[in-house]
């Protein structure tokens, strides 16, 4: 397949008037000018496949779902919105629920049709539980972690951990170990704990700076260290109501390299307003902002990949090189995923159009 393209990002840059030639599903050359009968013309702008490392389903449907094809809804969902890659995320849940739910993510994860599983709980502070129902909470094991992770066939790539709870440091070694990434969060940590986090081998901080200490708290805390620390990457929901504009500023002032998007959406991301669930709390979704009903917490977003990657050109400001980066390169680097993430020769060809004007995408095929 040839696809010509008037603009590109390519090597983090704007390259202008190029195509590509792609075999296999892998791009096999790049190259400057234009060439008769392409199979496909962009006249947007042609940039990699979005990468989202913490999704919890859409199309009105979770990934916890018992039914195959609930899950292929949430996935062809997100699909739709420019997420080539992603990672299922599931919320706390006693160990044998969490157990099926896994072993029901296994297939697609083996064929591909999700890279892996991202356990968001059950191992979270109690005061920072946010959406997650605070009775299921648990401090760190490590022969449950096993458990676990065997159940998920080698596909669970990311685990989220309170780093002060009891059991948390060994947890994290444990995970590192076995080749599983750690994010730290929904965390009441001080300064030194969640340090100590990183220390341990944790990688990723869950949707900062929600669930955790906030950046206009005194003294030395987790957001603090978080701000510090260039070992540790930050998830971002850049959703217009999760982190307000003059804290996204301030973040993207001192750690925009570190910055990665994630929608961490809950059902009713590409769904309609309406009553839901997570896990077993009772969510209103109103002008689609998910709170849940008992406290009027925010409870996970609406947000697709589409929308947090335009965001970050009208919220943040950044550059389109910049919510590339963002929204596709480093997630897949911080996952390990050396094939994807940007248009390169020998990289999968995961491609989108995207219409600055229109603020949609369109999947290149």
């Amino acid at each position: 397949m040839i696809v010509q393209a008037h603009r590109a990002i390519i090597g983090g840059q704007i390259r202008e008037n190029v195509w590509l030639e792609v075999n296999g599903g892998k791009i096999i050359s790049i190259n400057d000018g234009s060439v008769e009968n392409e199979d496909y013309l962009v006249s947007g702008v042609l940039i990699p496949g979005f990468v989202d490392m913490h999704c919890h389903g859409g199309g009105g449907k979770y990934f916890s779902a018992k039914s195959a094809p609930e899950i292929e809804v949430a996935i062809a969902t997100h699909r739709f919105h420019g997420t080539t890659t992603l990672c299922a995320s599931l919320v706390s849940e006693p160990l044998d629920a969490l157990e099926s739910q896994i072993r029901g993510l296994v297939p697609f994860a083996e064929r591909g049709e999700i890279v892996g599983i991202h356990l968001e709980g059950p191992y979270l502070a109690k005061s920072r539980c946010g959406a997650h129902d605070p009775t299921l909470l648990r401090t760190p094991n490590v022969d449950e972690l096993m458990r676990l992770i065997k159940t998920g066939k080698g596909f669970i790539k990311m685990v989220t951990i309170a780093p002060e709870l009891e059991g948390a440091i060994q947890a994290i070694e444990y995970l590192v170990s076995a080749g599983v990434k750690v994010a730290i969060g929904h965390s009441a940590a001080n300064f030194d704990e969640a340090k100590a986090g990183v220390d341990a081998g944790a990688t990723i901080v869950t949707h900062f700076p929600n669930a955790v200490s906030k950046l206009d708290d005194e003294g030395a805390t987790f957001a603090t260290m978080a701000m510090s620390d260039d070992r540790i990457a930050l998830e971002l929901i850049l959703d217009g109501h999760h982190v307000a504009k003059n804290v996204v500023d301030r973040i993207y002032s001192v750690a925009q390299e570190r910055l990665a998007l994630v929608t961490d959406a809950m059902c009713a991301a590409g769904s309609s307003d309406g009553r839901y669930l997570i896990g077993t709390l009772p969510v209103t979704v109103s002008s689609s902002v998910a709170r849940l009903d008992s406290n009027g917490s925010l409870a996970g977003s609406t947000l697709t990949m589409d929308g947090a990657f335009f965001n970050a050109m009208d919220i943040a400001g950044l550059t389109i090189p910049q919510a590339v980066f963002a929204s596709s390169t480093l997630p897949a680097k911080l996952f390990g995923l050396h094939d994807r993430g940007e248009i390169a020769i020998g990289k999968r060809a995961d491609l989108l159009e995207a219409n600055l004007n229109t603020q949609k995408v369109s999947v290149v095929s």
